[in-house]
């Protein structure tokens, strides 16, 4: 798919975001690692990159997420494009989190600003970050360790992931939607059903679909390929499609939205946790139910 240019971009945002940032320093950053040997500790060789990914441009950078470039660029950029604040708005994904999870997967990680906010919000969970792009995870790799925390970081492909069934009591994924085509949002959802234990929550943290559809000319401002596709997807109908039962959709700041599901118990699951409940303590701590593999027992307010 040829990826549409962006005058709106070049001409007006483009000079002002490359005023505000340091590009001598970014570029002395980059030079300063080996991309290929770094990206080889992450690289798996079974993983297939898909057209829509290889086509990608970001901000009109040829290679996209697979260009080192784009790496070093992206955290300093980004900043200026979630209004008002890049962490007030990762925060509200943080703050929709309604389990205790032990176990964490955040899709299209990127350069981890968000898988970070993961950990550090539930420090004794086992977080994994996942993207496409190896060279994303140098740079994750990178924050992770500067800030002291210990995350797993993998190769792979959200639409198909080399992990059992019922993996994880908590899958996020943020600013991936509207980067991709609807049907491999749908695979993607259906993954996530997959991977999550009964009881278990998916949180999307993107751009506002209703201020996208009331307001031609963000889809010309944030520039994606599939921004359109996006905006015109029910992500709520999607969710159900997977077999998600949906929480309403939270409006972040006007211009960003979470839009979450809870894997349904079923009714084997209740006389299961009945059972297990005459053995345990009257603790919410989930912990105590490890066997029953499911977060929701320990349930957050």
């Amino acid at each position: 798919m040829a990826v549409p240019q962006n005058p709106f971009w070049e001409r007006f945002l483009s000079p002002v975001v490359r005023f505000l940032i340091d590009e001598e320093g970014l570029e002395r950053y980059a030079q300063s690692i080996d991309w290929e040997k770094q990206s080889d500790r992450f690289q798996r060789a079974d993983v297939a990159i898909p057209y829509y990914y290889s086509n990608y441009k970001f901000r009109g950078i040829e290679g996209g997420y697979l260009n080192p470039k784009v790496v070093v660029s992206y955290d300093p950029i980004i900043q200026y494009l979630l209004p008002p604040n890049e962490t007030l708005v990762r925060q509200a994904l943080i703050d929709a989190i309604k389990v205790q999870p032990r176990r964490i997967l955040d899709l299209g990680c990127g350069t981890g600003s968000a898988t970070l906010m993961l950990k550090q919000a539930f420090p004794q969970a086992e977080v994994i970050g996942l993207d496409l792009s190896a060279y994303m995870l140098v740079r994750a790799d990178h924050k992770a360790t500067s800030a002291g925390l210990e995350i797993l970081w993998r190769h792979g492909n959200a639409e198909k992931i080399a992990f059992p069934n019922a993996a994880f009591d908590l899958v996020t994924a943020s600013l991936l939607f509207r980067e991709i085509p609807t049907a491999v949002s749908q695979a993607i959802l259906r993954e996530c059903f997959r991977l999550l234990v009964a009881g278990g929550q998916v949180l999307i943290l993107d751009s506002n679909q209703k201020a996208l559809r009331q307001l031609e000319w963000l889809n010309d401002v944030i520039e994606e390929p599939y921004l359109r596709e996006y905006a015109a997807l029910n992500l709520n109908e999607s969710m159900g499609k997977a077999g998600f039962s949906t929480l309403p959709i939270q409006d972040v700041w006007w211009m960003h939205q979470v839009t979450s599901g809870v894997k349904p118990i079923s009714k084997e699951d209740v006389t299961t946790y009945k059972k297990v409940r005459q053995y345990v303590s009257n603790s919410t701590d989930s912990s105590d139910l490890e066997d029953l593999g499911s977060p929701v027992f320990g349930i957050r307010a």
